[in-house]
């Protein structure tokens, strides 16, 4: 495994995990969940996050105090990665949310670009690229390259969820300067591309369009 790959290990992101892989699992838990579950690794991923030094007044007494010094960025890969959104939003409400639309196609499984948009700055953001499933790594290694090229942004975090062999090997092969978080790294993909053994497709499971 590249040096670039982080596993978080931790209960309470196994649990989740556990909950989200279940097939019996219907959409507003599947929901909710992978909510939870991308509060607990984006938690876990900025303790590195610059303060800087605030000066403020309790009901008691002034205090000396830290906030953060960085423009936190979330850029979802579309449509799964909304899934994680909201509930990095419950950690950092002062975070931007810009989106990148690149689906797979079915066939070749190589990337396609339907959509770009960020907020203005990006490029002096921390960054934090969302993204459940890294299978191919196809799609996010286009992403990659659209926030380097069209968003001049130097520093990307990768975070998902489940991640296959080949989709990180993938992925920084095109991109070794990438961190890249994630809950489990599953065992390889099928024939179709899929993470086996994986939790489906996690588009179809958030929005309910099995």
């Amino acid at each position: 495994m590249s040096a670039t790959v982080t596993v978080l290990k931790h209960p309470l992101i196994e649990h989740k995990l556990a909950i989200l892989r279940n097939r019996e699992t219907d959409n507003k838990l599947f929901r909710s969940t992978l909510e939870e579950l991308s509060y607990l690794l984006v938690y876990e991923i900025t303790r590195d996050l610059a303060l800087r030094p605030v000066r403020i007044h309790t009901p008691l007494a002034p205090c000396d105090a830290l906030q953060l010094a960085e423009q936190v960025l979330l850029v979802p890969v579309l449509r799964a990665g909304l899934g994680m959104v909201s509930g990095i939003l419950n950690l950092i409400p002062s975070a931007k949310v810009g989106h990148v639309g690149v689906y797979r196609d079915e066939h070749s499984l190589q990337p396609v670009e339907y959509y770009f948009r960020l907020p203005p700055d990006a490029a002096s953001m921390r960054t934090f690229l969302l993204d459940p499933m890294l299978a191919t790594g196809g799609s996010l290694a286009h992403a990659v390259e659209l926030l380097k090229t069209k968003g001049g942004i130097e520093r990307i975090t990768v975070v998902s969820i489940l991640a296959a062999p080949e989709g990180l090997d993938a992925l920084h092969a095109a991109h070794p300067d990438v961190e890249i978080y994630t809950a489990m790294l599953d065992d390889h993909l099928n024939e179709h591309g899929y993470i086996l053994p994986g939790l489906g497709d996690c588009g179809d499971r958030l929005f309910g369009t099995l």
